[in-house]
């Protein structure tokens, strides 16, 4: 009997070379007569440029060119902005180097080209340039006021977008609850391990970039759109990455500088980012003001949620910008019914580093004011936070359920995946001794945060895309190749950064084609290999690459059928496929499909109208999103002294449909609950008056380590998909998206008695002892 790969524990066939260093990453690459630039930043947030100067620069030791914006002026371009959400939107020209203006601290100004890093950032100190200061953007509140200063001439509102769903105004006349709350979704900073870093080469004809990206498909595009460079003649790469989140979907100056520099001196030029240089300039995250409103009944049925956004763009509109917050539109509505549902959102410039897509890139957010508001919900109506979200979501029955933002979920099942996890978690035993500390008047409060979420993720089906009016489709590409001894090539369009698409690849195809395991080798990542692909984000590489690999098996089987046919002397109909073979039903006549590989290479015997190889391609785009769902719980304990909080349990129940690799998804959702709770607890890019970010390094900005996280138990429900073969979900952002409220519901509910409804994240222990200190009865 067939073993079945698919939903097998392996451990990732890629872990041994990546984690013995047997690797090839951006920034250990060399090529003959490299060179290294360096760029010189502003230090200023928002400034004319009077005069620079880089000859001094130009007459160091193994400096070998300089150059200023103005050198770039006439072949930059503007870097790249995807997304227009709105007819009235601003897209302000976003040149890679700064030629007359700089808008953010770190925006690039000049640039050295030397024969190291280490001369080349020398010979940054001798460039002499002048800025004439002008005043900061930084409250987005402020910016939208008629007297702020302009970031750019239009003005300081990127965009306006409203949407509205039912009668809103007949939801919140007379309604017995209604909740007004405000909250605050902190700039974050995605730190991924493998800092940026960009090669350039040229034989005088055609170009080749290494980068560590997330999207080497849609960047060769928009470098060829940028730079003019002929599409057909730049390669991109995207060599083995550590890591991305977001950061690394990006069309950034920096690689589109290396080109022109490769460009301008026939030579190959690399930059590598220092920690602190990626802290300044690697797009940032979240940074949103959420005014949301809450219609309830009195038995808690929620009746309408109104929803005011201001989202920080900061100083430009990279890739998909403005679309993040869109992303987040359909979800406040989570897994609720509600009458109406209204929709605002403001995009606002200031001068600060831009933000982009940041893991789960609007969704965490949305999810988060939800579910805060829910919690608000049962406090006031003094109901337990789990019946009052039981009373509002979806019963399974009720499936597939079109919400009121208008998206059809397909499957669920969030009372089995609440039921499972409160057993876990020991909920009943926990709110008991909650009442006790209470009682006893403890120092140190329980507190118990509850989250219950849905995700839109699988980022693909074209159409709705193309309704959003984003700059691209969402289908994916796959191949299967195979080769003359029975082994398989399999070329995806994903392109992976420690998700395991190696080892997930392999054991789809595996169980398609019934081949060994160690039989398929996965290829990825360059655009002469891979030729088609739309990348990896959104949690859309299994949903939708993977099933465009899946796809393609299906096509090699068919092709092998027609030859196994014509071997075995027997009509298709009369073959059946098992354990990678076709057998004549009744016989034990049979092929296998490694034998039908072989004879289609020598094509000794093809019947007429076959190709002389099974080799095939598919592109899969589904007509829907993929939503996993599931319910995180909570239980922390704060210190009312120091206002210290500590995690004691973590419990999430996740439903992400058809598991490929159990092992692949805890990580993935390790991962992400991790950041999740950095969020909630750690993390935030700070910015004094001036516009300078304090937070460059690692001895600023907090990013938690393993003793700062707790154990998490966690277990699956299944609700298959219905938008894909597999019946496979994301799950590559759903830790993130569910953990943040978990945890911040947690804290605020060990601080109610205190008369404190929330504490704005970070949730540190002297943002807790401050409003411990105002917020005493």
């Amino acid at each position: 009997m067939t073993v079945q790969e698919v939903g097998r524990p392996r451990k990732r066939k890629e872990d041994a070379r990546l984690l013995t260093g047997r690797t090839q990453w951006t920034d250990n690459l060399s090529r003959p007569g490299m060179l290294h630039v360096m760029f010189l930043r502003s230090p200023m947030a928002h400034a004319r440029i009077s005069r620079v100067d880089v000859s001094g620069a130009r007459d160091l030791p193994g400096v070998v060119a300089a150059f200023s914006g103005q050198d770039f002026a006439a072949e930059q371009g503007s870097l790249p902005c995807a997304w227009p959400v709105s007819e009235d939107i601003v897209i302000p020209d976003h040149p890679p180097m700064a030629v007359s203006e700089v808008r953010y601290v770190g925006e690039a100004v000049a640039c050295v080209i030397a024969t190291d890093r280490y001369r080349a950032a020398d010979a940054l100190e001798a460039i002499d340039i002048e800025y004439e200061p002008l005043p900061a953007v930084l409250d987005m509140r402020q910016a939208l006021t008629a007297d702020s200063p302009k970031v750019h001439e239009p003005g300081n509102q990127a965009f306006s977008v409203k949407t509205t769903s039912g009668d809103i105004e007949a939801a919140f006349r007379d309604a017995p609850v209604v909740i007004d709350r405000t909250y605050v979704q902190q700039r974050l900073i995605p730190s991924a391990m493998e800092p940026r870093a960009v090669l350039a080469d040229t034989d005088g004809e055609a170009f080749t970039l290494w980068s560590a990206t997330q999207i080497p498909h849609v960047l060769r595009v928009m470098l060829a759109v940028v730079t003019g460079i002929p599409e057909h003649r730049l390669r991109v790469i995207a060599p083995d990455v550590g890591g991305g989140f977001g950061s690394k979907l990006q069309v950034t100056a920096e690689e589109v500088l290396c080109l022109l520099l490769t460009r301008k001196l026939g030579r190959p030029v690399k930059w590598s980012e220092s920690r602190s240089e990626g802290n300044l300039t690697v797009h940032h995250g979240r940074d949103q003001i959420q005014h949301l409103r809450l219609a309830a009944d009195a038995d808690g049925r929620i009746r309408g949620l109104q929803v005011d956004l201001l989202a920080d763009m900061g100083a430009y509109l990279m890739l998909v910008t403005p679309g993040v917050p869109m992303l987040g539109a359909s979800m406040f509505n989570a897994i609720y019914k509600m009458d109406a549902y209204e929709f605002g959102c403001r995009g606002v410039f200031t001068t600060k580093m831009p933000t982009d897509a940041y893991r789960g890139a609007g969704r965490p957010e949305a999810t988060f004011g939800i579910e805060r508001m829910m919690d608000e919900l049962a406090a006031v109506l003094g109901m337990d936070p789990v019946e009052v979200r039981r009373r509002n979501w979806i019963r399974h029955e009720e499936f597939p359920y079109t919400t009121i933002s208008g998206l059809t979920y397909d499957s669920g099942n969030y009372e089995a995946a609440t039921d499972r996890a409160l057993a876990m978690f020991g909920y009943d035993k926990l709110r008991a001794e909650q009442a006790d500390r209470r009682d006893r008047g403890d120092p140190v409060q329980l507190g118990i945060g509850v989250s219950t979420y849905t995700e839109m993720c699988g980022l693909a089906p074209s159409r709705l895309l193309g309704a959003a009016n984003y700059g691209a489709g969402g289908w994916e590409h796959g191949s299967v190749r195979m080769l003359p001894t029975g082994k398989v090539e399999v070329i995806t369009g994903t392109s992976p950064h420690g998700q395991g698409h190696v080892t997930s690849w392999s054991q789809i195809v595996c169980d398609a084609l019934g081949v060994p395991f160690d039989d398929v080798t996965v290829l990825h990542g360059d655009t002469a290999i891979a030729h088609k692909g739309m990348d990896t984000y959104g949690s859309r590489s299994l949903v939708v690459g993977g099933m465009a690999v899946l796809k393609a098996c299906d096509k090699v089987r068919d092709k092998a059928r027609k030859l196994a046919s014509h071997l075995l002397e027997c009509s298709p109909d009369d073959l059946e496929f098992e354990a990678g073979a076709f057998r004549v039903r009744g016989t034990d006549s049979q092929k296998t499909i490694q034998e039908l590989a072989y004879a289609a290479f020598t094509a000794h015997d093809l019947p007429d109208g076959v190709e002389a190889r099974l080799d095939s391609e598919a592109t899969f785009d589904p007509e829907n999103y993929s939503f996993p769902h599931g319910t995180h719980l909570c239980a922390v304990e704060v210190d009312t002294e120091t206002g210290m909080v500590k995690i004691r349990s973590y419990v999430a129940v996740d439903d992400v449909g058809k598991v490929v690799n159990p092992l692949i998804v805890e990580g993935q959702l390790h991962g992400g609950i991790a950041q999740g709770i950095a969020q909630a607890l750690f993390e935030e890019a700070v910015y004094d008056a001036e516009g300078n970010l304090l937070t460059t390094t690692m001895a600023d900005y907090l990013l938690p380590s393993a003793a700062d996280l707790p154990a998490m138990t966690l277990d699956r429900t299944e609700s298959p998909a219905t938008s894909n073969p597999l019946g496979v979900k994301g799950a590559g952002e759903a830790g993130t998206i569910a953990s943040t409220p978990a945890v911040v519901n947690a804290v605020v509910d060990a601080l109610r008695p205190r008369g404190i409804d929330d504490v704005q994240m970070p949730c540190t222990p002297e943002r807790v002892w401050r409003a411990l200190e105002g917020g005493r009865p």
